[in-house]
């Protein structure tokens, strides 16, 4: 996704949140859902981003059948992902997700 889209999905997307994540929903009319990951600085340092990044990117690809088409999805991770175990990872995710 390009900067244009991600505004977009803040503008004029849904919001959800909980303990782990801030997702922003919009549709998309697309065949596919598209997903954008941002992940602050203030998370840590490049080390700690990077894998918050490689954890979020694993959800969502173990887990695409799941999440229904039509799409543009925005995830930001707060804090506690860096060391969160990956099944309670999923599930809180998972949990935010559209239904179809």
């Amino acid at each position: 996704m390009r900067r244009g889209e991600f505004d977009a999905v803040y503008r004029a997307g849904k919001r959800r949140s909980n303990s782990l994540f801030t997702v922003f929903l919009r549709a998309n009319e697309l065949p596919n859902s598209r997903f954008g990951f941002s992940i602050k600085k203030a998370l840590g340092g490049a080390v700690v981003r990077n894998r918050i990044r490689r954890r979020v990117r694993e959800i969502v690809r173990c887990h695409r059948l799941e999440i229904p088409a039509g799409w543009d999805i925005v995830i930001h991770p707060k804090s506690n992902v860096a060391k969160t175990e990956f099944a309670a990872l999923t599930a809180e995710f998972l949990r935010l997700m559209p239904r179809a």
